[in-house]
């Protein structure tokens, strides 16, 4: 039986609004905090097949989620092409080996991903193995431009000076690596839909960056191309895609024609303006301010609420974020959240 989760995201009919939220498992949670100093580190975590399973499900136990999302990283791409990635306490990841030059740029080539990302599908494997049907699996990669943000910078940035001046001074090159990129994007999301994905989301985490033609050339573009690269149908299930580009809400037009099912929606954009823009096309999924759940419950009910009043039709819309949960959420607020978005009264 298809999940409300998956219905609405190919616009069928649901029997309620379906929630998930980014970063549902992460630090937020005492029981992953613990898992994760029992794995010793982020990556080791991300690595264990049987930890990242563990935390995969940990929100599940606590809160009537109608969908769990894998839980790995979306540089394990670039890790996989030998640029070393690390992470820095309070600084986030970091490459020992970042794209510094064009020579750089020319060595690269796509990894076996069967093989050097096989953790990630064993993962998924083990992970759907244990969910025995509950909800279904999303599987997930960064967008090509986004990857390439960090190897370009080698981690994180503040003007992202190094890779703009790339696009920009060199843009052969920018598409050659975002063409790699695509292209272990592609084979990495089917092993996920292989072992056992149901859906896929992309994270553009760094579109929003970039002006209208340029995020069509260098961003949309490429994400394009892997949504037509990737088993839409598999093993009798049709496998919608979730295209995200946080701060991208000024090209839902043109996102809605890339060719994946839903587009995600950060907080910057009211849901009925993308309704009215490309609800008709595809689903929506978003888009509540992570800092509402720093309020006190009652607020909490007001503003989910007030995001699910805007949407007029009666399925297209999976409730979600518009970024991840933070750290320093109290878990409780977020039960708050998921309560609210199911006793709404739409679907009584």
């Amino acid at each position: 039986m298809a999940s409300d989760y998956i219905n609405a995201l190919l616009k069928k009919e649901v029997t309620r609004t379906p929630i998930w939220v980014m970063r549902q498992a992460g630090r937020y949670l005492p029981e992953y905090r613990e898992t994760r100093k029992k794995a010793g580190d982020f990556l080791s975590l991300c690595k264990s097949s049987e930890l990242a399973c563990e935390v995969t499900l940990q929100p599940l136990e606590r809160f009537d989620l109608d969908a769990a999302i894998l839980f790995s990283d979306i540089l394990t791409i670039p890790d996989a092409m030998g640029l070393g990635l690390y992470f820095v306490e309070g600084e986030g990841p970091k490459f020992s080996k970042p794209l510094n030059t064009l020579d750089d740029i020319d060595r690269l080539s796509k990894p076996d991903v069967g093989n050097e990302l096989a953790y990630v599908s064993e993962a998924v494997s083990v992970i759907k193995k244990n969910l025995k049907g509950r909800v279904p699996l999303i599987g997930f990669t960064g967008s090509p431009w986004t990857l390439a943000t960090y190897m370009v910078e080698g981690g994180s940035s503040k003007n992202f000076s190094k890779v703009k001046g790339l696009m920009f001074e060199n843009p052969n090159h920018m598409h050659q690596l975002l063409n790699v990129l695509a292209d272990t994007a592609i084979d990495y999301l089917n092993n996920q839909i292989e072992a056992g994905a149901d859906s896929l989301m992309i994270f553009d985490t760094w579109g929003g960056l970039l002006n209208k033609q340029s995020y069509e050339d260098f961003s949309l573009r490429y994400m394009s191309k892997i949504v037509a690269g990737i088993h839409r149908h598999y093993e009798g299930k049709t496998i919608p895609v979730t295209l995200f580009t946080k701060g991208g809400s000024a090209w839902l037009e043109q996102i809605a024609l890339s060719g994946c099912d839903a587009i995600g929606l950060d907080w910057t954009i009211e849901l009925r303006e993308a309704e009215r823009r490309v609800g008709s096309q595809v689903a929506l999924q978003g888009n509540l301010d992570p800092s509402v759940l720093y309020a006190t419950p009652e607020v909490i009910v007001t503003e989910v609420n007030r995001v699910l009043d805007q949407f007029k039709g009666k399925t297209g819309h999976v409730f979600n974020l518009g970024h991840g949960i933070t750290p320093e959420t109290n878990p409780e607020n977020m039960k708050v959240l998921v309560d609210a978005v199911h006793s709404y009264n739409k679907f009584k």
